[in-house]
C-alpha cells in the first residue's frame, strides 16, 4: 500500500481515501471534482489591513517632512520634525518583515472555500472542506495520482487514456471545478 497524503484528518493511500474516520474505497469512487465557493471578505479585510499597517509609518514620515518644510519654523524645529518623521518610517523596517510573513501566509491559506467532492456508490459525497489552499492543492493531487494508480477494468480505462463510448460512465476522473466534472490533468 502506497501512502499519498496522511494529516490528522485526512489519508489518501493507493487503495481507500479516508477523511474524519470515513474511509471511502478508490475502487468505488468513479468521479472526483471541486469547487470553489466565494472569496471571503474578512480575509481581504484582513490583507487590506496588513496593507495599511505597512504604508502607515512611511505615509507618516512624508507626512511629517511636509509639515516640517510648510510651517516654516527654525531651523532646529525643522530639523527635529524631519528626524522623528524618518525615525517614525524607519520603524515600519522590523515590523515590515513580521507584517509581510502574515500577507504571504493569508496568500497561501486562499481566500476562498474550497471543496473537493467525489461520486461513490452513485451518490454524491463531500470528501474535504477547507479554506486552506496549499493543503487542499496537496490533498487533490494525492488523489489524482492515487486514481491514476488504479489497475484498468473493463469499466476503466488505463491511466492517460480517454474513455469513449459506454465505458466513460464506469471511469475513475479528476475533474474540474463547478457542477460538472470532465477530465482534468492537474487540480
Amino acid at each position: 500500500m502506497i501512502t499519498y497524503y496522511d494529516d490528522r484528518s485526512v489519508q489518501v493511500t493507493s487503495t481507500a481515501v479516508r477523511v474524519d474516520g470515513r474511509s471511502y474505497p478508490l475502487a468505488e469512487l468513479t468521479t472526483v471534482w471541486h469547487r470553489r465557493g466565494d472569496r471571503s471578505w474578512r480575509v481581504l479585510a484582513g490583507r487590506g489591513a496588513i496593507g495599511a499597517a505597512l504604508a502607515g509609518p512611511l505615509v507618516a514620515a512624508v507626512l511629517g517632512i511636509a509639515l516640517a518644510v510648510w510651517l516654516q519654523r527654525s531651523a532646529a524645529v525643522t530639523v527635529a520634525i524631519v528626524g522623528i518623521s524618518v525615525l517614525v518610517g524607519l520603524a515600519v523596517g522590523p515590523l515590515a518583515d513580521f507584517l509581510f510573513e502574515h500577507l504571504d501566509r493569508s496568500y497561501a491559506r486562499g481566500s476562498r472555500e474550497m471543496e473537493m467532492w467525489a461520486q461513490w456508490r452513485g451518490r454524491p459525497v463531500r470528501l474535504l472542506h477547507t479554506r486552506d489552499a496549499v493543503r487542499f492543492g496537496q490533498v487533490y493531487r494525492a488523489v489524482q495520482r492515487a486514481m491514476e494508480s488504479l489497475p484498468a477494468t473493463p469499466g476503466r480505462p488505463a491511466p492517460g487514456r480517454p474513455a469513449t463510448g459506454p465505458a466513460a460512465t464506469g471511469q475513475n476522473v479528476i475533474g474540474s471545478s463547478g457542477s460538472r466534472p470532465s477530465p482534468r490533468n492537474r487540480p
